[in-house]
């Protein structure tokens, strides 16, 4: 991650100040009462709850540092200021996809907050880094693994 910013969305530094806290307040306890009840069952070397247990708890304190690391470096984005006559990280986009006639929405945002699943797609994605800067009626075109994909960009909007 070296020294590069985090940029995230006001919701996308929510949620991971919402996980970072998670496991801080309420996972750590969690597991450490699981550590206590696997010694309790006494020989270490052979004991599999224990070292499942140990091996979650490294897990998880490393998904801790990254946070805390990418929480320090993030630079938010203020939504309720940003220009709407161009797409950018934290606006919603409206396209048409030209090939099938369907109409697709994305928020662009951090790659840390980046979901297909939700509609969400990162700003260093190809599809992202293709959006940025353009306005409404513009046509981007996307490589993809099945082939060039065409877009026309019909609405740009907050939230």
């Amino acid at each position: 991650m070296a020294n590069d910013e985090v940029i995230l969305t006001k919701e996308g530094l929510a949620q991971l100040q919402a996980e970072l806290d998670d496991l801080k307040y309420v996972k750590r306890k969690e597991l450490a009462a699981r550590i206590k009840l696997a010694i309790s069952y006494g020989d270490l070397k052979e004991n599999s709850e224990y070292h499942s247990a140990k091996n979650d708890q490294s897990f998880m304190e490393t998904r801790i540092l990254i946070l805390d690391k990418m929480l320090k470096k993030a630079r938010v984005i203020e939504e309720d200021s940003l220009d709407l006559s161009k797409a950018s990280i934290g606006l919603t986009v409206i396209l048409n996809d030209i090939e099938f006639s369907e109409k697709i929405e994305y928020k662009i945002v951090g790659t840390e907050e980046a979901d297909v699943a939700e509609n969400k797609i990162s700003y260093e994605s190809p599809l992202g880094k293709e959006l940025l800067g353009k306005g409404v009626g513009s046509i981007i075109s996307v490589n993809a693994p099945m082939g060039v994909i065409k877009y026309e960009l019909l609405e740009i909007r907050a939230n």
